[in-house]
């Protein structure tokens, strides 16, 4: 059945139908899908707030000046703001090194801690970096650490077993990626926004992101910003409740999405990665190099060539998404609760992000 009917049809459990569809790795009927670099249709200029980001702040952030971005919405869609890659030359090239190299070293948390001696997982940068360098075409060879990766989390470190967050499970948020949040947030029209939790998630393509709703933080006023780099994917968008059809459209390197007001608790998902639709192993912007003349209190540094070197190779058959939430309103506070999981670091099993492995295969949950 053509994605097209798919999308009409409503009753019980339509989005799982849609994620389905494109979840099979021979669905070749993305007509149906939204590519925010021909708007029409559905899709609408949405206005930004310019004056609310110096362009000073941007270019600290590694980003053009907000006067220069575009911004779309969909209708339908209240609170659904799209940014197609509004980063400089050569700045997407930190934050893929940033969650490849920096965020996964502890005390942050990663999905590798719940099946590896903590003493393996210290450095999973240093023990990958030669295997990445030297790593061929060959889908037999083994995977290095970073590529088992599935998630970092940042700040507020989410419980994949309660779905909560807690006070007493916290640690430093980056600063470079709670000002590059900030910045976007203030372009929005949300000003004030804190980056207090991050969720990291490393997709190859065979991952997919199962269906959920973003609602574990206690301030939903606030807006939840999602980065994307390195290969394509499918992004389905659906509504309050998951007998209403979802809208798919592509998220490529560099492009932001916005979940605010209306949108902000809508299900969504992942089900598909795609080879960059340029047809080379990396998408252009990323072979963009870094300007030598940073500007005064930049939050960006430049990759050395040997770590661009292990980054790049690693992007060739992954995508990164970095998902940013404020948890707490101002002022407000975690209520009282017994923990009854102390260590709430992971599941058993991970039912957020899926991906098939060849050593045991898994049917995706998309529950």
């Amino acid at each position: 059945m053509a994605a097209a009917t798919l999308t009409r049809e409503g009753g019980e459990d339509a989005f799982r139908r849609l994620f389905r569809f494109y979840r099979q790795r021979d669905a070749s009927d993305l007509r149906g899908v939204v590519d925010f670099s021909v708007p029409g249709g559905q899709v609408f200029r949405s206005q930004l707030s310019i004056s609310s980001v110096s362009d000073q702040d941007a270019y600290r952030a590694g980003l053009q000046p907000v006067s220069q971005w575009k911004a779309y919405g969909l209708h339908g869609y209240p609170g659904f703001i799209f940014i197609p890659n509004p980063f400089l030359p050569g700045c997407q090239r930190h934050w893929v090194k940033q969650c490849l190299k920096l965020y996964p070293q502890k005390p942050n948390v990663c999905n590798l801690d719940l099946h590896m001696a903590p003493e393996k997982t210290i450095d999973l940068w240093g023990q990958s970096k030669e295997q990445l360098r030297r790593k061929g075409s060959s889908k037999w060879e083994p995977r290095s650490l970073l590529e088992k990766l599935r998630w970092v989390t940042l700040g507020y470190h989410y419980n994949w077993d309660t779905k909560k967050y807690s006070a007493n499970h916290h640690t430093h948020f980056p600063s470079d990626l709670a000002f590059l949040s900030e910045q976007v947030a203030a372009a929005c029209g949300f000003q004030g926004f804190q980056a207090q939790a991050g969720i990291l998630n490393y997709y190859h393509f065979d991952s997919s992101l199962g269906i959920h709703v973003d609602q574990s933080e206690l301030d939903h006023s606030r807006p939840l910003l999602s980065f994307s780099f390195g290969q394509s994917s499918i992004f389905l968008l659906g509504g309050l409740k998951r007998e209403e059809a979802p809208t798919a459209m592509f998220m490529h390197s560099g492009d932001i999405m916005v979940m605010s007001g209306f949108s902000r608790l809508l299900y969504h998902a992942v089900p598909r990665v795609l080879p960059n639709p340029e047809g080379t192993a990396l998408p252009s912007c990323l072979d963009q190099a870094l300007s030598s003349d940073l500007p005064v209190g930049s939050v960006i540094e430049h990759s050395s060539d040997d770590d661009w070197q292990v980054c790049a190779k690693y992007l060739q058959s992954s995508r990164i998404n970095m998902t940013i939430r404020q948890v707490l309103a101002e002022g407000q506070k975690f209520p009282e609760e017994l923990e009854t999981n102390a260590k709430g670091q992971a599941p058993s099993e991970d039912s957020h992000h899926q991906e098939k492995s060849r050593a045991k295969r898994h049917k995706p949950n998309i529950d």
